[in-house]
């Protein structure tokens, strides 16, 4: 049974889109800290938070700047990591929402590139507000962060940016523009900064929300910062590809998702260099924005079907 679940997982892995293996890496490093720290019990015994603590400070974000220094690695592994269930959940659970709209305007191309880069800069808000705010603030904000929440954040945003009146239809609540719950999210941070509530994980989230504006901001003005993010990811691939060539890998590059949708061949793909690319794009985006996804007309959508594949 653990083989077949094994290759399941491995087979959503190598044919998923990027969406799907964000969240498969965020669970599989969840899994393994706490299988970790199961067959640490032996040796550190039932409840010795201190111990297991300390193993996850190894893929930890700290604040001290000689010891990021001396673990660079966390600034990445951070970002991967949960220790408690429902902090996964909720974050998978967002992360999978918000990351679908991303991904049908803007491409699954793009969404390890916002993660990322929401998480670095939460990391940076998280570093800067521990150690250059007054010690009346910094007293708060803790030594160390860990979660997913700044890179979901920055999904969060970007959806939120790039089509506000997308209708998500909640529990018990029912439908309900994503502007509205973005808003909410970051009315939630500003409080917990108030009371003292993990002051530097909140910090953090508004620094995801930032990179997740900023990104869909400078993509209107003609930059894709996608497109360094990836071309470093594909490298990363093909280096760690190479050490394995001996066994069959599929590399992991972005991926784009067609959905299984019939789209015709005989069109031409836009041409991003046509300086009508991106004023087209541009009108498109802002029409989404005023008038949500459905006020395109089939052209529109099949145009920006074809700009998220660039």
């Amino acid at each position: 049974m653990v083989t077949s679940i094994w290759d399941d997982v491995k087979r959503a892995f190598a044919q998923g889109d990027n969406l799907t293996r964000l969240i498969i890496i965020n669970i599989a490093f969840f899994l393994f800290v706490h299988v970790v720290g199961f067959l640490m019990v032996p040796f550190i015994g039932i409840g010795n938070h201190a111990a297991f603590n300390g193993f996850l400070e190894w893929f930890m974000a700290p604040a001290d700047p000689i010891e990021l220094l001396k673990r660079p690695w966390t600034l990445i592994t951070y970002m991967f990591l949960h220790e408690g269930l429902w902090h996964l959940v909720f974050n998978m659970l967002f992360l999978y929402w918000f990351g679908r709209i991303v991904q049908d305007l803007l491409g699954d191309h793009r969404i390890f590139p916002i993660y990322l880069l929401g998480g670095l800069v939460g990391f940076l808000a998280f570093f800067v507000s521990a150690n250059f705010l007054p010690g009346n603030i910094s007293y708060f904000i803790g030594s160390h962060m860990l979660g997913a929440s700044a890179g979901v954040m920055a999904i969060v945003m970007a959806a939120a940016t790039l089509a506000p009146t997308y209708i998500m239809h909640l529990l018990l609540i029912g439908p309900v523009q994503i502007r509205y719950i973005a808003l909410f999210l970051i009315l939630i941070d500003l409080i917990a900064i108030r009371e003292g509530s993990n002051t530097g994980g909140h910090f953090a989230h508004l620094g995801g929300v930032f990179m997740g504006w900023y990104f869909i901001h400078l993509l209107r003005q003609g930059t894709d910062l996608s497109q360094p993010v990836n071309y470093l990811l594909n490298r990363i691939s093909d280096f760690f590809s190479s050490l394995f060539s001996r066994r069959k890998r599929t590399p992991i590059r972005v991926r784009h998702n067609n959905s299984g949708a019939k789209r015709p061949i005989t069109q031409q793909m836009p041409n991003a260099n046509d300086p009508d690319y991106q004023k087209k794009l541009d009108r498109i985006l802002d029409k989404i924005r005023e008038g949500g996804y459905e006020s395109l007309t089939k052209e529109e959508k099949e145009f920006l079907f074809k700009a998220s594949k660039q």
